[in-house]
């Protein structure tokens, strides 16, 4: 089942369910995807019971799946990612075994297709492709194997960053701010069975392509998740109830193999250069730039959609 949310002249949009071809949608019995989450069990075979598509799918009417949520919550999962920005800064972690996570804006996603406004383009912008998950509501201290149960919908994310201003706010130990404006969601959040067999152990086993004005940046996949969405969802829930709604993100998208596979996002592009040149030599976006993301399956089908936003001047 895939879902979409459409303008409606109101800041959560209206709820739709889509078509296997996306090309069609039929509304939900409910009006938005908060209160779907908010009565799951009740309005999810509702839901997937809907198999009459009636009305044209627009894809400039498509907003974020959720355009606006209770919470985001951004892990950092892709050990290959991490290990190589820690080289590059020259950090040295604490070890805890336990996932990274931070809490960042949640009150507005950009939609899939749209321009992103930034103040200058000297902070460093930066797209970082990800993949979400969206739960109902978790009750603090749910094991990992209980959280599987409350994973509803699995989404793709670009999560917008501003390179520039994240170094010195990470060194304040207070956390990013100024950094971490709103992401982006692709337009489709689907349920994990939607995924097929590239929905395992917690993770979302596709390629995620990345192209940049153009041109071929990255096709990492979602498997080598150090840490699965369960984890990071019982992660989360340790101390404290998720509110229905709650998006947790896995972190820039690495694999191991990122010098051939490409990487999602420019800094890790940067960090290689570094150590292989001793100086990074792709700048970051411009203004003007565009960046697509499409996450595919063996069979080539892109079950989230299609994200293309460019960067604007604010």
């Amino acid at each position: 089942m895939r879902l979409a949310t459409l303008q409606d002249g109101t800041p959560d949009g209206r709820l739709v369910v889509v078509s296997p071809d996306g090309r069609s949608h039929a509304p939900a019995p409910v009006g938005t995807l908060q209160a779907a989450l908010e009565q799951w069990t009740d309005v999810a075979p509702q839901l997937a019971a809907i198999t009459t598509f009636s009305e044209p799918l627009d894809p400039a009417q498509v907003l974020a799946p959720l355009p606006r949520a209770w919470q985001w919550l951004d892990g950092s999962a892709f050990q290959s990612h991490g290990d190589l920005m820690d080289a590059v800064l020259g950090i040295t972690p604490i070890k805890t075994g336990a996932p990274l996570m931070y809490q960042g804006t949640s009150d507005r996603f950009y939609a899939p297709i749209s321009e992103v406004k930034f103040p200058d383009e000297a902070l460093g912008i930066d797209f970082e492709g990800e993949f979400g998950v969206i739960v109902d509501a978790v009750p603090m201290g749910t094991s990992a194997a209980e959280a599987m149960n409350h994973i509803r919908l699995v989404v793709q994310v670009n999560d917008w960053s501003l390179r520039t201003l994240a170094g010195p706010e990470m060194k304040t130990g207070f956390g990013w701010v100024q950094a971490k404006p709103p992401c982006g969601m692709a337009p489709y959040a689907v349920t994990p069975d939607e995924l097929g067999d590239a929905w395992r152990d917690g993770r979302v086993c596709l390629d995620l392509r990345v192209d940049w004005n153009g041109q071929r940046f990255g096709a990492a996949n979602g498997a080598p998740m150090g840490h699965g969405f369960h984890e990071l969802v019982a992660h989360a829930a340790r101390t404290r109830d998720l509110v229905a709604g709650t998006i947790i993100g896995s972190g820039t998208v690495s694999n191991p193999n990122f010098r051939e596979i490409g990487s999602s996002c420019i800094a890790e592009r940067r960090g290689i250069e570094m150590l292989d040149l001793g100086e990074a030599k792709t700048a970051f976006m411009r203004f003007g730039d565009s960046v697509r993301m499409e996450a595919v399956d063996a069979a080539g089908r892109a079950p989230f959609g299609v994200l293309n936003q460019t960067v604007v001047r604010g």
